[in-house]
């Protein structure tokens, strides 16, 4: 579960990343859309992949409770 979970903290990395590139990059990309939906895609990629991460802290948690 630990390779899991650093698998979705990469994914929310590089969900800032596209973030923060595509802004940067926004004077390079003429179509304002496509830097919209690039940042779009990343906001969901960082919220998605937080949850997940949240999801199986909280799951660890209540195991080591249980037992």
């Amino acid at each position: 579960m630990n390779q899991l979970a650093l698998l979705y903290l990469a994914a929310v990395l590089a969900g800032f990343a596209l973030i923060v590139v595509t802004n940067v990059a926004a004077a390079f990309i003429t179509s304002a859309a496509v830097v919209n939906f690039l940042t779009a895609v990343g906001a969901v990629a960082v919220i998605v992949f937080a949850l997940a991460i949240l999801y199986l802290a909280v799951k660890a948690l209540f195991n080591k409770i249980a037992k």
